[in-house]
């Protein structure tokens, strides 16, 4: 993969920062645009901005061609077996959201499980915790090893007969662990349970086959793939999704409506009520074709070798604590000695490097990696062995203005 031809197609990156050249190691949290996603969304805005599925004019048909395209585009990215398959939504949230408001609240009762693990976001627990009071389910965390890996035996401890629901994270975006979906999501189905996988962290950097890892639900975002902001993709096999009830009611999703009841609109259009997020979605293909033209293995690659080779500069530092396993995904998360994050994060933006610090949407995570917050560094298809030695030299420098709790 040729780094600096991708980099040259992000034009956010070539500015500096506080007198410095920016070194941008927070994809994890939101990635950059490349220009062809940015021409993209201009194109639509310029060229075609209309509603879609209701007008038969030109710049309608226009507008529904390129958002039904996009829907395409996605079902082949993650080899979906229809479009019906594939839902837009506001995000990797709002797709969550949906499964435990729909499926949950229709199929869920005392003494049901819903098993999720201490690792997962915020927006792959709290949803599980209000259907869980809702339906009076239980809510049970499968553990984690000291390295925060997952054993499959724990697995089949914890996922029972009663187990309903498993609700679980690909890739970790704290500490990068790839968690074996594929294997819990077979140990699941001989429970006759679900399995919600949340890729927001997964899909952006390797190849997604749910046939292959026989997801029941997978969901994802499109601003962390180079994609825009607003948008996102909940997959539903086609059975559960028929059998679902929509939870936002209104225009588009309807099929017929009667003055005391109303039907709905055949899949994937019944979960989309309402004007649809069509400039995102556009944007979101144009992501797709972007990423399938540098090809998802050799981005994996590339974040692989970066993430290794992070972790073997940055523990010359002196007072480094790094969290997770060996094997990871292209992130890296760490405490400096005594600093805190925050202070950490505003030394190295002070040199042009962008970090994330806090807890990063992962409360019980923190808590059972007994500490109040983190920083991290992660990576993507457009950084550099370069901009790491930077990262290490800011570290250097914050050392030294930290010096006394060293």
């Amino acid at each position: 993969m040729d780094v600096k031809a991708v980099r040259n197609e992000f034009p956010i990156l070539h500015q500096e920062v506080n007198g410095h050249p920016l070194v941008y190691l927070d994809s994890s949290a939101t990635s950059q645009k490349p220009r062809k996603v940015i021409e993209k969304l201009d194109e639509y805005y310029r060229g075609y901005n209309s509603n879609v599925h209701r007008g038969v004019h030109t710049l309608g048909t226009k507008a529904t061609d390129e958002y039904e395209g996009a829907r395409e585009k996605v079902r082949r990215f993650i080899n979906a077996s229809s479009i019906q398959e594939v839902i837009f939504t506001r995000g990797t949230t709002t797709a969550i959201n949906t499964v435990a408001s729909s499926y949950g609240r229709a199929n869920f009762q005392p003494g049901d499980e819903i098993v999720i693990t201490p690792m997962e976001h915020h927006s792959n627990i709290i949803p599980w915790q209000q259907i869980a009071k809702e339906t009076g389910a239980t809510l049970k965390y499968m553990p984690l090893q000291p390295d925060g890996t997952i054993r499959l035996e724990d697995a089949k401890e914890t996922i029972t007969s009663n187990t309903k629901m498993v609700a679980i994270m690909q890739v970790s975006n704290v500490l990068g662990t790839i968690n074996p979906v594929k294997e819990i999501a077979r140990i699941a189905h001989e429970q006759n349970a679900v399995i919600l996988v949340d890729g927001a962290q997964s899909a952006p950097h390797m190849k997604i086959d749910v046939q292959d890892l026989d997801a029941d639900f997978f969901a994802f975002s499109g601003h962390k793939m180079c994609g825009p902001t607003g948008i996102g993709v909940l997959y539903g096999k086609k059975a559960l999704l028929n059998d679902m009830e929509p939870v936002e009611f209104g225009g588009e999703m309807i099929d017929f409506v009667n003055l005391y009841d109303s039907t709905w609109k055949e899949l994937p259009w019944k979960f989309e009520g309402g004007t649809p997020i069509i400039a995102g979605a556009v944007g979101l293909g144009a992501a797709i074709d972007f990423l399938n033209d540098i090809g998802l293995d050799q981005i994996q690659e590339h974040e692989h070798k970066l993430a290794q080779y992070a972790m073997d500069r940055m523990q010359t530092v002196e007072g480094m604590q790094i969290y997770g396993p060996e094997e990871r995904a292209g992130l890296v998360t760490f405490n400096l000695a005594d600093v805190h994050p925050h202070d950490l994060a505003t030394v190295l933006d002070a040199e042009g490097i962008a970090v994330r610090a806090g807890h990063h949407c992962a409360q019980p995570l923190m808590r059972w990696l007994d500490v109040s917050a983190t920083a991290r560094a992660s990576f993507y298809l457009y950084n550099t062995e370069e901009e790491i030695d930077r990262l290490v030299e800011g570290l250097q420098t914050t050392k030294e203005y930290f010096g006394d709790v060293f």
